[in-house]
């Protein structure tokens, strides 16, 4: 059992199908809302370890999907930057253990750090809105 701080977008049906396999693995949970969030860049930058700035982004984010924000051509501190004034362009969850702090939500990768319900595998895509492909996307709620 672990105690998980998750930044979730609240509401977000992806980021509650995540935290009940959490809650269901025997994890403490404390729930923090990803968009109001006081980040800095010192705050935020652990959670993508040695990922390429590309997966930092939540490509599922109004910015990104219009081709306002594009991830390939941004530097760590322009991203880092652009996620802080606009926290819907970080992908979701963020999450930290004690001193390790993970983005996103593959369901093996969790599994072998901290455990999830080995008896109930999950075959869903749990990082991609499902709201994604309509043209009205979900309502940002703070």
């Amino acid at each position: 059992m672990a105690n998980v701080t998750f930044y979730e977008k609240p509401g977000c049906k992806n980021n509650t199908k995540q935290k009940n396999l959490l809650i269901a693995a025997g994890h403490n949970l404390e729930a923090k809302s990803l968009l109001t969030e006081p980040w800095t860049a010192e705050k935020l930058r652990p959670f993508f370890g040695d990922l390429p700035v590309s997966l930092w982004f939540n490509k599922s984010a109004p910015r990104i999907k219009s081709g306002e924000v594009i991830p390939d051509s941004l530097s760590e501190e322009k991203a880092l930057e652009l996620m802080i004034a606009d926290p819907l362009l970080i992908r979701r969850p963020l999450i930290q253990v004690e001193a390790v702090y993970r983005v996103g939500f593959d369901p093996e990768t969790i599994d072998a750090w901290i455990g999830l319900n080995p008896e109930n595998p999950i075959t869903d895509d749990l990082e991609t809105c499902p709201r994604s492909h309509e043209s009205k996307p979900c309502a940002t709620v703070q």
